[in-house]
């Protein structure tokens, strides 16, 4: 007999409950919502596009362009992760508000720099004008990121108490993927064939969008409303003005010997991830210059229609996914869930054409709705009471590692010997086929892993603090 804690949720109201909250959700909350949408478009936006426009504009004429392109790429997704590491305490410092504004502030100036370069004649080529100035726009988004996700964290937990915790966190996520699947309409931007602004003019729409989530943010997150949402939410929590007690001095010695990596179990288990966590950056280094060189017709002149149709599609699966395996173990559903993520790889390997594409997405969704929540709600809770930020920033240092070696290591190699600039899908000069082959069994390897090691981490498997 289903006790009410045990009831099984609704598909469907866990898909629509975000945006019931949001329309109810305070000031505070849409101070913070709103452009946190605004953001995940732009910034998924101008990613899709940032190893094209290297690859076709700055870097043209350059040997091994897409190698290079790939690499600077990887300066912004790896350089974000860091940025945050030392960056998070600017929220805690000087206030969600300031960190917020300041983040947006300084997004801006690196967007207007990337989207200005070409308009101001600087020459292309390696460590040309062109680069250069590229390189310092998106090291200034870097930083401003590395304070933007922290504030915007930070902001909710604040403005939240914990009824409403999970659901300002959930408006989180949901408005992200929403954001990002906004850029699979950019090509009305770009197509000659309707405005014909090029990958250049996208990345000033793009800019012109961070000045509106700058604005927002200024006019909706006022003083008097941060003020008034923080101190609501400490009363609701039950909580003195002065807000939480300071913590126990720093301990060297007792961080090193808590510090959840000396969890062997804990530690495999996480790195074990990181070869099926290589097809999440295919798809902003691979997927748009694979499509746009290897399809022909719409697929290949839209190709923002495949490379961002993941967001919508985890918007959409993964509360689906979790109202119905929520009673499954973790550990079988990584292995399971990492599996199924890995197979459509293959896919791709049978042929170029819109059915194996469709079918990569779709399943390859399904398998990361199947995994990757289970995986943050393992680390969220196996970490002892106040350690859960330490055990959740550990828990990402394997995806930190894919974000930088694959760019480093192989991705741009791999699309210039099997998809070059310039491939001809008709005369089948390349094998984009065994690209993919390659790419399905280094990512098959996190399940081969899971599923040996089930004896030794699947044993007494814990997924809560003792």
């Amino acid at each position: 007999m289903e006790t009410p804690t045990d009831k099984k949720p609704s598909p469907l109201k866990e898909i629509t409950q975000p945006f019931v909250d949001l329309v109810h959700a305070p000031r505070a909350l849409w101070g913070v919502n709103l452009p946190y949408f605004l953001e995940g478009m732009v910034y998924f936006g101008i990613l899709g596009y940032l190893a094209i426009y290297f690859s076709d504009f700055v870097f043209a004429g350059v040997a091994h362009a897409d190698v290079w392109s790939h690499r600077m790429v990887m300066v912004q997704t790896a350089g974000i992760t860091i940025a945050m590491f030392f960056l998070g305490f600017v929220p805690d410092k000087f206030g969600v508000r300031r960190a917020l504004l300041l983040a947006f502030a300084v997004m801006l100036a690196g967007r207007l720099v990337i989207a200005a370069g070409p308009a101001l004649g600087f020459a292309p080529g390696l460590w040309g004008s062109l680069h250069l100035a590229t390189l310092a726009g998106i090291l200034l988004v870097v930083v401003g990121y590395g304070m933007y996700q922290p504030a915007a964290y930070a902001a909710v937990r604040q403005f939240t108490n914990e009824k409403t915790a999970a659901m300002g966190y959930a408006m989180l996520y949901a408005l992200m993927n929403l954001g990002g699947y906004l850029p699979t309409f950019a090509f009305l931007i770009r197509d000659e064939k309707y405005l014909g602004w090029g990958i250049p003019g996208a990345f000033w729409v793009y800019a012109a969008f961070t000045l509106v989530s700058l604005l927002a943010t200024f006019l909706i997150l006022s003083p008097r409303t941060v003020q008034e949402a923080v101190e609501k939410a400490r009363r609701e929590r039950g909580e003195a003005p002065e807000g939480p007690k300071a913590r126990p001095p720093f301990s060297l010695g007792n961080w090193l010997r808590t510090h959840p990596l000396t969890d062997l179990k804990f530690t495999f288990f996480i790195f074990a991830l990181i070869p099926v966590q290589t097809l999440f950056t295919y798809n902003w280094l691979i997927l748009p210059q694979y499509v746009s060189r290897c399809y022909t017709g719409w697929i290949g002149e839209k190709f923002e229609i495949a490379s961002n149709f993941n967001p919508l599609l985890v918007f959409i699966a993964v509360p689906v996914i979790t109202a119905l395996t929520y009673r499954r173990k973790v550990y079988t559903m990584m292995i399971a869930g990492t599996f199924v993520m890995a197979v459509p790889a293959f896919f791709l390997a049978l042929g170029t054409n819109f059915w194996t594409l469709f079918a990569y997405l779709v399943v390859m969704t399904i398998g990361e709705a199947m995994w990757q929540p289970r995986f943050l709600q393992y680390a969220a809770e196996i970490a002892p009471e106040g350690r859960t930020g330490e055990y959740m920033g550990v828990a990402q240092l394997p995806w930190f590692l894919t974000k930088v070696l694959v760019p480093a290591l192989y991705s741009g190699w791999m699309l210039e010997r099997y998809c070059p600039h310039g491939f001809d899908p008709s005369q089948g000069t390349a094998e984009p086929q065994t690209m993919w082959f390659i790419f399905g069994c280094i990512a098959i390897c996190s399940s081969l892993l899971l599923l040996l090691a089930r004896g030794w981490v699947g044993k007494d498997f814990k997924t809560r603090a003792s």
